[in-house]
């Protein structure tokens, strides 16, 4: 591996100014997904700022330092979106709405930025699509290339673009689901994508939305593989640079709140819909375009962060055992500003095999798979993977019925027991 490296950055990514104040700092922490194996446990692992700061001119908000991306996503990286129910059956309907909406034909060239394992591209392949993916997880391409989704294993831009344009033409339509706030170079990818599109194709982009964040607490979505923090204005600004134009976007989901949004070359034939300038209407209601307003998200977060400590302590002081369930990048964020250790979590499960038999970045508390759950039978499950609450509370009744307690500890924390009649 090469070696790490980590740099401040002292202009916006969306207007290159240089007018950018720090306005949250949480806990450093080592990159929220690097596992590590046993015979690892003795390196130390660095740990790096994670501040946000906000642009004066166009009002962006992006992480002020960035970690190497071949660090973070080509060597190690274990995020595989098949692994999580919910995100497969969003990528599913995801790709007969955006058909229909866009009334795309079949054998369209239909390219994901971003791709993964292949998960999007293989349902709008059995819609007849022609597909092509690019992601830089070398092994996570192979899986989806093995798979049969022919994928580019590589970071996107525009000399990509200009490799795909020469082997398999231009593109109807051009996806990313939560790619580009992965990006610190957001002008190559965004040039290669205006490079890529035909003269009517479409680019959808799904990021995390920063209103959702604000509002319900999110701190933990703030991690170094996140790099922007994106909201309906900037954008306009962003797209504008490379003769593109927002013309619709929708609140959706999956990941905590995300926006979908939808872009084509300026003076394109779809209309400006209604949505963009509702959204940056309640963005400015909420003072996010405002610096001041930080201060009180900060606040907001380690109050959240006391609570959660007062109730591990009164758990651990009462001779109960605690586990947890999730390892998602997000668990990294929380777990150091909340200081969750070895002496509080014997173990995490995880459904992702990629990650079991590995230690969690810089605490090195294990991950194993769910049936340890029912093998230890701890008497709280803290789900880290909050955002899927619901769904892997569904999977493991049995827990409860045992006598155990899931924690849900975002965004206000909660204890969920069995109810009796």
């Amino acid at each position: 591996m090469k070696e790490k490296s980590c740099l401040k950055k002292n202009s916006c990514r969306i207007c290159l100014s240089s007018d950018i104040q720090k306005v949250v700092e949480l806990t450093p922490t080592p990159p929220g997904n690097n596992f590590i194996s046993g015979d690892q446990m003795d390196k130390l692992e660095e740990v790096f700022p994670l501040d946000l700061y906000f642009c004066n001119v166009c009002h962006h908000i992006q992480l002020g330092h960035v970690v190497d991306p071949q660090f973070l996503f080509q060597n190690d990286y274990s995020y595989v979106s098949s692994t999580s129910p919910v995100f497969v059956e969003h990528l599913s309907s995801y790709a007969k709405y955006a058909i229909n909406l866009l009334d795309i034909k079949k054998s369209s060239l239909i390219i994901d930025i971003g791709s993964n394992d292949g998960t999007c591209l293989k349902y709008f392949k059995q819609l007849g699509m022609t597909v092509l993916g690019i992601d830089p997880a070398v092994k996570i391409a192979e899986i989806a290339n093995s798979n049969g989704i022919n994928t580019i294993p590589d970071f996107f831009s525009s000399s990509i673009a200009e490799e795909i344009i020469i082997e398999h033409g231009k593109a109807d339509l051009i996806t990313s689901h939560n790619a580009c706030a992965h990006i610190d170079d957001l002008d190559s990818v965004i040039s290669g994508v205006s490079m890529l599109l035909k003269d009517d194709g479409v680019f959808i982009m799904e990021v995390g939305y920063f209103l959702d964040v604000f509002e319900n607490k999110w701190f933990d979505t703030i991690y170094h593989e996140h790099v922007d923090f994106h909201t309906v204005k900037p954008l306009h600004k962003l797209f504008s640079r490379f003769d593109l134009e927002l013309f619709r976007v929708e609140r959706i989901t999956p990941q905590g709140g995300s926006i979908r949004v939808f872009i084509q070359r300026k003076g394109g034939k779809r209309p400006v819909d209604v949505s963009l300038s509702e959204l940056e209407k309640l963005e400015s209601k909420r003072g996010l375009h405002k610096p001041e307003t930080y201060k009180n998200f900060e606040n907001q977060i380690n109050k959240v962060r006391d609570n959660f400590q007062d109730l591990i302590k009164d758990i651990k002081e009462s001779g109960k055992t605690i586990a947890a369930f999730g390892a998602p990048t997000k668990a990294t964020t929380l777990s150091y500003h909340f200081q969750i250790d070895k002496t509080q979590i014997d173990f995490i499960v995880d459904d992702n095999p990629l990650k079991q038999g590995l230690y969690s970045p810089g605490i090195h508390i294990p991950v194993y798979d769910a049936s340890h759950i029912y093998t230890k039978k701890p008497d709280y499950l803290i789900i880290l993977a909050w955002n899927f609450a619901e769904s892997i509370m569904s999977k493991h009744q049995e827990y409860l019925e045992l006598g155990g307690s899931f924690i849900i500890p975002m965004p206000e924390t909660r204890v969920i027991k069995k109810e009796y009649d």
